[in-house]
């Protein structure tokens, strides 16, 4: 992948291997994964000093997938960054593949926390965050948390202690798509209102349109300008986002594309390179 390529470019490979990875493994979590592909693009190919080549530098920023069955996109922007050869995504869920249902950093390339059990991505964020701050050594640690997650109580005490600490080089993104496995977030136990929550922990809160490359540009921009406390960046978003069908659907939280389906969501996304 060339340095200079666009990133809705990017953008579109990674939810074609979403579609077609889940799609062979007959299992996984489509929508939730497209939901957040502008977010890990944008991060990956723009924001964070990563390497593929020197995985683990210890001046690396770092990112927690804390929503971690979404681990389809994570894989798709690692494969695509060069942590593996992207042949290796169509073994999603196959015995003795390292890509499993969720992530394991002991098994997976590039994969910095092993989560899955929904609310502790974002406390190994902080500890991640604050251990880089201890040491003295630079470096981000970017989160992603849902929405439907932070309905687990673990988030907030996370969000208190980061916000008290002040710690100040870790960004976490609220995957705010409003849908989890049983229905809409607000029907289920309603998580707002947010800024106000985590502004009262301590945090600055920045809402934007998950999908714009630019705003997603500009609030980490102001991110790396707040030296004083934590940043969370309200990201408003579409689950099953690039699909017609999977859009705004909550039976593709954690059902996978049929063989019909992928081909039909494959042509609309060659429609959308186009």
């Amino acid at each position: 992948m060339k340095a200079d390529t666009p990133l809705l470019t990017i953008a579109n490979r990674i939810r074609r291997h979403i579609v077609s990875m889940t799609c062979r493994a007959r299992s996984g979590h489509p929508g939730g994964s497209l939901s957040m592909v502008e977010i890990l693009t944008y991060l990956y190919f723009r924001e964070m000093e990563i390497d593929a080549s020197r995985p683990r530098d210890p001046r690396r920023d770092r990112l927690v997938l804390s929503k971690g069955h979404g681990a389809p996109a994570l894989y798709a922007t690692l494969a695509v960054k060069g942590f593996f050869p992207e042949k290796e995504l169509m073994t999603l869920r196959h015995i003795q593949s390292f890509l499993q249902g969720h992530p394991c950093r002991l098994e997976t390339p590039g994969v910095e926390a092993s989560t899955g059990s929904l609310g502790q991505g974002l406390s190994m964020a902080v500890g991640l965050a604050l251990g880089l701050r201890i040491s003295g050594i630079p470096g981000n640690v970017f989160c992603i948390i849902g929405d439907g997650e932070s309905q687990e109580g673990q988030i907030w005490e996370a969000a208190t202690t980061a916000g008290f600490r002040r710690v100040q080089n870790l960004c976490v993104f609220l995957d705010h798509n409003n849908l989890q496995i049983d229905g809409k977030v607000s029907d289920i136990r309603d998580i707002r209102p947010i800024r106000d929550k985590w502004e009262a922990f301590g945090w600055q809160v920045i809402i934007i349109d998950g999908h714009d490359f630019d705003q997603i540009e500009k609030a980490l921009g102001k991110f790396r300008a707040c030296t004083d406390r934590p940043t969370l960046i309200q990201a408003e978003t579409v689950k099953g986002k690039g699909v017609s069908f999977m859009e705004h659907a909550v039976d593709f939280h954690g059902v996978a594309p049929s063989d019909e389906e992928r081909e039909i969501a494959l042509r609309e996304l060659d429609h959308e390179k186009g």
